[in-house]
């Protein structure tokens, strides 16, 4: 009983002595440690722990386990005050740090200065807990080991107790800079040995243009800060755009123009933001008002001009029930025109197109394709554009093709899913001009494009140019693999029948239009042709009894055939 009243007196005379020998900047110093509170979904407290200021404007460290899964987190001040967390800064799970920045109640706050040098093995150091005391109660130990993180930033093993309630306390070096966080140790020598992780890597920590998909932080449901440049934001802004609700990329465009009030893309991207949510005349206004100051904050004057008439241009492409003010056509064409006029890029020049092409001024759209197509712009895009246009103003199929010609000559070799569509377009254009034989060598250069994964369709499309081109055995593989395809489509076994009556077939014609009229018996014109099968027999009793069932069926062009066949 003797021994156990003995220490306890030792123990309170050494926590005094210490207290006594205490450093003279302990007491100011614990003034910059606070209480952490983390919350979840449903607002319930989800951790406490403590952190501490870097910065007197509100930059703070702490522990990432804290705030792992916080939806809102409040730090309670040495002397009892909260103040909410306004932004993530940084974090990283394996070194269980997280910077970020408290929405201070004041013009400043108390804070630790980081130390710019590792102390050595065996210097003495100091712990801070957190206290609402006005005291110098400190823990003190020693560096027991020093290693590198990345290379430049420190790690520590110090001869130090832990309590829990101590994690991320601020580790201070002889004259008062911190230089480590708190962290606790595991297994045996939990009672002597402790850790601490640099507070020099702690600050490193930022968000990067590809933070949005960083794990790390995502799972902390607090508002993370953007990057610390323009160019690095906007990167940001363009990840986040696709995978947030236009609500939140809302409230994130917000927070960029704050940061860069200069950039003319925050206010562009927030108009464009703006009137994807809302095309009513408030919200417009607000539209108008964002690409007004883009203007007016623009270096360059064109790129805002060019930016305002593909605005307008997209207005009025979502067709509007009533027009805002002059948000016209005309009005993008004279917005563009002036973007054109400081200076003439290409791209200027293909949205001049685009807008006349919507306002069916195939012409003049026609002349500002043919611009860009002689200029660096040219790709397999402008010349479609250009073949479309001329398709459009009703010009020779020679003329039009000639123009997809160059838009397939464009497209890099060998043809890639991409740009594969665009044989397609020609093989129809081919169609048109009548040159069958190329367009089925579209067709199947589309086929090895895209791998064989085409569709009933396709072979359709390719069977007809087959057809014309008398390539009938593959006009009859093709029709056969489209039916296997969509067995219900009644066309493709009209069409098969067609191929086999053209090679003489007439009996496998008859069934394969039985075969239809089994899916579907008031199929008329299976019955037309099943009396054109029957002519080519000399069955002309029979044709002329199916040419009449086509008739009561309602098929009109069955009509010429009885005239000829059956009067």
């Amino acid at each position: 009983m003797k021994k156990n009243l003995l220490l306890t007196l030792v123990l309170c005379l050494l926590a005094q002595w210490s207290v006594a020998q205490a450093p003279k900047w302990v007491e100011k110093a614990k003034r910059a440690v606070f209480s952490v509170v983390t919350y979840d979904e449903n607002d319930k407290i989800l951790n406490t722990g403590n952190g501490f200021f870097v910065t007197e404007d509100g930059i703070a460290l702490s522990d990432y386990s804290l705030f792992k899964g916080a939806q809102r987190a409040v730090v309670i001040n040495s002397e009892g005050a909260q103040m909410p967390v306004d932004v993530i800064l940084g974090a990283n799970d394996m070194y269980d740090v997280v910077k970020f920045r408290v929405a201070i109640s004041g013009k400043k706050v108390p804070a630790l200065v980081v130390s710019t040098t590792a102390p050595a093995v065996g210097a003495s150091v100091y712990l801070l807990p957190y206290s609402t005391q006005k005291d110098r109660s400190y823990t003190a130990g020693r560096v027991k080991e020093e290693s590198k993180v990345e290379e430049k930033f420190h790690y520590y093993t110090l001869d130090m107790h832990l309590k829990d309630k101590m994690v991320s306390c601020p580790v201070m070096t002889v004259d008062g800079q911190v230089f480590g966080l708190a962290q606790k140790s595991s297994g045996k020598d939990t009672a002597t040995i402790c850790y601490a992780v640099g507070a020099d890597y702690a600050m490193e920590q930022k968000v990067s243009p590809l933070s949005f998909n960083d794990h790390t932080l995502s799972s902390i449901g607090i508002k993370k800060a953007l990057p610390d440049t323009e160019e690095q934001a906007l990167v940001f802004l363009y990840m986040a755009s696709a995978q947030l609700t236009p609500e939140k990329y809302a409230e994130l465009l917000n927070d960029f123009i704050a940061q860069y009030p200069n950039s003319a893309d925050g206010y562009l991207r927030r108009a464009n933001s703006q009137m994807y949510l809302s095309k009513e005349t408030d919200s417009m206004d607000k539209v108008a008002a964002d690409m007004d100051k883009a203007l007016e904050v623009a270096l360059k004057k064109d790129d805002a001009y060019f930016n305002r008439a593909k605005l307008i241009y997209n207005y009025q492409l979502g067709k509007p029930e009533t027009t805002y003010k002059d948000w016209t056509y005309d009005k993008a064409i004279e917005e563009v025109r002036k973007a054109i006029a400081i200076e003439e890029l290409p791209v200027y020049v293909q949205l001049e197109g685009d807008i006349q092409f919507a306002k069916k001024d195939y012409a003049a759209a026609f002349e500002n394709y043919q611009k860009v197509n002689a200029t660096n712009l040219v790709s397999p895009a402008t010349f479609f554009s250009a073949a479309k246009t001329k398709e459009l103003m009703e010009a020779a199929p020679e003329e039009i093709l000639v123009l997809m010609d160059s838009c397939i000559a464009h497209c890099p070799q060998p043809f890639t899913e991409e740009n594969a569509p665009y044989l397609l377009e020609r093989a129809q254009m081919r169609m048109n001009a009548g040159q069958a034989r190329g367009a089925m060598l579209d067709y199947d250069e589309y086929y090895k494009a895209v791998r064989g994964n085409v569709n009933d369709v396709f072979y359709y499309y390719r069977e007809q140019a087959s057809f014309q081109a008398k390539q009938f055995q593959r006009a009859l593989d093709d029709m056969a693999k489209a039916i296997e395809l969509n067995p219900k489509e009644l066309t493709y076994r009209s069409e098969l029948a067609v191929v086999n009556i053209r090679v003489g077939r007439n009996e496998e014609a008859i069934k394969v239009l039985k075969d239809a009229l089994e899916i579907d018996p008031k199929y008329a014109e299976a019955y037309r042709l099943i009396g054109v099968a029957q002519l080519q027999l000399k069955q002309n009793k029979e044709a002329c009894a199916s040419f009449a069932k086509a008739k009561e069926l309602g098929d009109p062009n069955v009509d010429a055939l009885i005239e000829k066949h059956c009067k």
